[in-house]
């Protein structure tokens, strides 16, 4: 029976060199069997859980809305582009939501009446290329027999298409098309009315969403936010009014040029290229000329290129003399930077991002412009393009030394002054 001392505790013994070992704090003996946890430890778990579920919430939230959110991004834009006129009619006495009306009004009609001309125009074509196609047919079949000596009838030809497997695959996947391409339009009937009421919205109710973002910013952040405001709505107004305006002056041009050719839906295809050329920027001018060349293609294939050769005049006009001075007060920014702008709007949000991102550059630049501390530049001629003068002499006067030194050279003068010191005559 193991001995315990007077308090009844087991009795400890003594150490060999005399010394009794120190009594151990209550409860470190039993560490390994009663160790508790932190106390922080398993809140802090359950916050990591939650952290992480709330950005899993997040994320599959903000994929979900991205549509809608690219919606509103877009009618934000469209209420900055029209809000100068809204502004102008409110100032003139007439209501917001009134001006705002008509405003809409005016884009819908033209956007309707451009939409019914060029589906007419391509109906047309398409009806009369249906009709002229036996002849070209028949022409291509004459044209391969004289050069390669066949016997090739147009029967024949259509007989195995029609009864070909892939007309057959062809006429059923165009069948179970024709339901996306029907869910698609009914798709972009909704966006578009979506678009259109959130900019309804943000054009009549300006003043009072200004007046709401205010409401929750200091005062000198109030001031910020109605700057960048004000710079939003004057770059990206005259933005869409300057390109108006050069696409007003592109479409009179080219329609001029296609009237004169005789090229058929001359005022449809001149609408097409201005609106195409200056709402796509750079490359803009070269793609909505692919069509008028087409349609001239078919008249006349001189006709075509008579085309081409005045799109790609026109460009060099546009962009070394029209636009510099409709977009120096509106959207100055060099155009290599709105091009790689719409390059990088066409990357994240594809043709909105295309059409706004020249315009959200723009007032980001004139936004951070007041921001940046500027200097004077000094008067040196390397800032203008130009060499200094040491740098551009310094390579004439190496070559003239070299062309100086070469073998059998002498330099002027030393003819004479030898002749004067060591001729045989004058020596004697």
């Amino acid at each position: 029976m193991a001995r315990t001392d007077e308090t009844g505790q087991p009795a400890r013994h003594a150490s060999p060199f005399g010394t009794t070992p120190p009594t151990p704090p209550p409860g470190e003996g039993a560490a390994g069997a009663d160790a508790r946890m932190p106390r922080w430890l398993p809140r802090a778990m359950v916050l990591a859980l939650a952290l992480v579920g709330a950005f899993q919430l997040g994320s599959w939230a903000f994929h979900q809305l991205t549509g809608l959110l690219i919606n509103i991004l877009i009618a934000f834009f469209l209420a900055l582009a029209i809000e100068p006129a809204v502004s102008w009619m409110a100032s003139r006495g007439m209501r917001r939501g009134l001006a705002t009306g008509i405003v809409f009004l005016a884009v819908i009609t033209v956007s309707a009446g451009f939409v019914t001309l060029l589906g007419s125009m391509l109906a047309g074509q398409i009806i009369k290329i249906v009709e002229d196609f036996p002849n070209y047919l028949d022409s291509v079949i004459n044209w391969i027999n004289a050069h390669f000596h066949t016997e090739l009838r147009r029967v024949d030809i259509q007989e195995g298409l029609l009864r070909s497997d892939w007309l057959r695959n062809y006429v059923q996947n165009s069948a179970t098309g024709v339901l996306d391409v029907s869910a698609q339009v009914l798709g972009g009937l909704f966006q578009l009315l979506t678009i259109t009421l959130f900019s309804f919205y943000f054009a009549a109710d300006g003043p009072r969403l200004r007046r709401a973002l205010c409401s929750v910013l200091p005062p000198a952040k109030q001031a910020e936010v109605l700057r960048a405001w004000e710079i939003a709505v004057n770059k990206t107004g005259g933005y869409l009014y300057s390109r108006g305006l050069m696409a007003l002056i592109s479409g009179m041009a080219h329609y001029i040029l296609l009237a004169s050719l005789d090229v058929p839906y001359a005022p449809v295809l001149a609408v097409w290229v201005g609106l195409v050329s200056q709402f796509i920027p750079t490359i803009g001018t070269y793609l909505a000329g692919a069509l008028p060349m087409l349609i001239a293609f078919t008249v006349d294939p001189w006709y075509a290129l008579w085309v081409l050769i005045f799109v790609v005049v026109y460009q060099q006009f546009e962009n070394y003399v029209l636009q510099p001075k409709l977009t120096s007060k509106t959207v100055d920014i060099h155009p290599a930077v709105a091009f790689g702008s719409v390059v990088a709007g066409t990357a994240l949000l594809g043709a909105v991002g295309a059409l706004i991102a020249i315009p959200a550059i723009a007032t980001l630049q004139a936004f951070l412009g007041a921001y940046v501390k500027r200097y004077d530049v000094t008067d040196d001629p390397r800032v203008h393009g130009h060499r200094g003068r040491g740098a551009g002499r310094g390579m004439v006067t190496r070559a003239r030394a070299l062309w100086a030194h070469r073998p059998g050279s002498a330099k002027p003068g030393s003819a004479d002054e030898g002749s004067g010191g060591s001729s045989p005559e004058n020596s004697g």
